[in-house]
């Protein structure tokens, strides 16, 4: 895993002292932040001002984690939910809280939080850190199992599956791991779960809120990318989520979904209408309901599983 060169995120990092002796003082670099030549980055840090200006939440965050790590006075890893940050993009930071910073100190003492800086003590073996640009920060495995002990089961979950589905960790590496001493850390029973609840199936982050949501509204579990056959025996479809058992199947419609299936030269209307058609088909050759569900649907979790309970229970009677 890396990143390209020109990633705005690795975009120049000037401290406070750097450009004092670059000739600056203390009044040409406010004068530098009024007229917009310099942003803040930090406090002491500066970036320039119009690339910074253009950032998301996500990539700021990551330029700031990269400030704190340059700023500390003592050797520190970039941790927890600020390494996801600086992961490339197809990695979600979902519901993760991308206010504070989060460095592990290398000395193994007990860090503090000020600035808006948490630093965390935990021992750190080899495989534990990667270089991503011009800072260490955790592996996949370590951030992984870091956040599952700060973030809610949901959060964790998706970025459990995310990580499995593109093949950044395996079950087995985040099992040997904790397993180490990970296990021994406060707060991971929310670990354990995920741990359980984590499938590389799940290709988005709408489908991992789909599976939270029958777990945390006592469903029964659905299988994700179930294959669908016609009566050649050839793979003409994989739905979402499905209950062959009970002949009921979910689709997640998330925008993005819908960007990615845009062929060239084609609306959002013509996908619309060829998922209408790929549905009819799939009903044709299976029989089965299909729900169909949104990000405003997951707005409403007991409404969604009244709605897919209903459906189960027709199929059932």
């Amino acid at each position: 895993m890396n990143l390209e060169p020109d990633d705005v995120r690795l975009m120049p990092i000037q401290l406070r002292r750097e450009l004092l002796a670059s000739g600056y003082d203390d009044a040409a670099i406010l004068r530098g932040v009024r007229s917009g030549q310099f942003s803040r980055a930090r406090r002491g840090a500066y970036v320039n001002a119009a690339p910074y200006a253009a950032l998301d939440e996500r990539s700021r965050h990551a330029v700031r984690a990269r400030a704190a790590a340059k700023q500390a006075k003592t050797e520190v890893v970039i941790s927890h939910a600020s390494a996801i940050a600086l992961y490339p993009e197809t990695v979600p930071t979902w519901g993760l809280d991308l206010h504070h910073l989060h460095l592990t100190r290398r000395d193994g003492r007990s860090g503090r939080k000020e600035a808006g800086v948490q630093q965390h003590r935990g021992r750190l073996i080899e495989s534990d850190v990667i270089r991503l640009g011009d800072v260490d920060v955790t592996s996949p495995v370590r951030a992984l199992l870091e956040v599952t002990t700060m973030a809610r089961v949901e959060v964790g979950l998706v970025l459990a599956s995310c990580l499995l589905h593109r093949k950044l960790v395996t079950m087995e590496q985040i099992v040997q791991r904790y397993a180490g001493t990970i296990d021994r850390w406060p707060q991971t029973l929310t670990t354990d779960l995920v741990l359980r609840l984590a499938d590389g199936r799940i290709e988005s982050v709408g489908e991992g809120r789909v599976l939270y949501l029958c777990f945390a509204q006592g469903l029964p579990m659905p299988c994700p990318q179930y294959e669908v056959s016609d009566e050649s025996g050839n793979i003409v479809a994989r739905l979402d989520f499905a209950w062959p058992e009970y002949g009921v199947w979910v689709e997640f419609d998330g925008r993005i979904k819908y960007q990615e299936l845009l062929r060239e030269g084609e609306s959002v209307t013509d996908v619309v209408l060829r998922e209408k058609r790929r549905q009819e088909m799939i009903e044709d050759i299976t029989g089965w309901r299909c729900i169909r569900l949104t990000w405003a649907d997951l707005s409403n979790p007991e409404r969604v599983a009244a709605k897919i309970r209903a459906a189960l229970a027709r199929s059932a009677a």
